[in-house]
């Protein structure tokens, strides 16, 4: 049985298949930058064509969304692309696969779902740092809550009330305090000068004050909702994936440090690893929610 995963994201479109070849196909197209839905269904149209003649007819299609989609369908928002506010999400699904099971769910629970897979263990935290933080929970091998209620915004779980501004209009949201530009925007404070990624990781291996008392805020504030998270759910591990943790050697480490810092007597926190699937983890957990019909 062939099962496709789809990552749609702000920038591309990943595609990978499975079940119908001896070697799983996978490729990517880039949107253009027209900003008209037009032309970016346009592109998506053409990269299931060009999947569909290569890979084979699918009979089940995973896709990782960064939009937020309501009950019947329609997308709501989707911040990097703002254009596709309005568009009737199901539809376009029905007229790509027709008569085909499709199921979208949200890219940061689709990589919580891959990397708990990757990691052997049915229930566990994701956190994704980068340009912002994503993730997800997986209970019992399964995203919570669930496509069909909507997506877990760990991101927005609010880890300082007094907090810098987020994006979405409150204030000490955690990708507020803990994502990439946060960090580099509080270390650039400390410094005296604006700070990009690379002097932040020069200074973070040499340990510099500057350059560790902003990531060690970002890994507190990382590990405070972790721990609130775990306190709820109990799962096995915590995984901290996303491009900018991923480059900053023993940043993973970090969080884990203050998350023992926060345990209590008689109450065993999770295990606190780095993810393993980089930056394919929301592509790979779209083939395993096709999977899951």
């Amino acid at each position: 049985m062939s099962s496709w995963g789809i990552d749609i994201g702000g920038t591309k479109i990943a595609f990978r298949v499975e079940g119908g070849a001896p070697e799983p196909y996978e490729t990517a197209v880039t949107w253009s930058a027209s900003g008209d839905v037009r032309e970016d269904l346009d592109v998506l149209r053409a990269g299931v064509a060009t999947a569909r003649e290569a890979a084979g007819a699918p009979q089940r299609v995973g896709i990782a969304l960064p939009a937020a989609v309501d009950g019947a369908g329609r997308v709501t928002s989707w911040p990097n692309r703002p254009h596709w506010t309005g568009l009737d999400w199901a539809r376009v699904l029905a007229e790509l696969f027709p008569g085909v099971p499709a199921r979208t769910a949200d890219d940061g629970d689709l990589a919580a779902l891959a990397e708990a897979d990757r990691a052997g263990s049915p229930d566990v935290v994701y956190f994704g740092v980068g340009t912002g933080v994503g993730g997800g929970v997986v209970l019992g091998g399964r995203p919570v809550p669930g496509p069909e209620r909507g997506s877990c915004e760990l991101g927005h779980v609010i880890a300082d009330p007094a907090g810098p501004p987020c994006v979405c209009g409150r204030r000490g949201c955690l990708q507020a305090v803990a994502s990439g530009p946060a960090i580099l925007r509080r270390a650039g404070r400390a410094r005296g000068e604006d700070t990009g990624f690379d002097e932040l990781r020069r200074g973070w291996l040499d340990r510099q004050d500057w350059a560790t008392a902003a990531v060690g805020a970002g890994c507190a504030a990382l590990a405070s909702v972790a721990v609130s998270t775990a306190e709820l759910l109990h799962p096995e591990l915590v995984l901290i994936g996303g491009g900018f943790a991923a480059g900053l050697p023993g940043f993973t480490d970090s969080v884990a440090q203050h998350v023992a810092a926060l345990a209590r007597p008689g109450h065993p926190l999770p295990e606190v690893r780095q993810a393993a699937l980089g930056g394919l983890s929301s592509l790979h957990g779209a083939l395993l929610l096709g999977r899951q019909g």
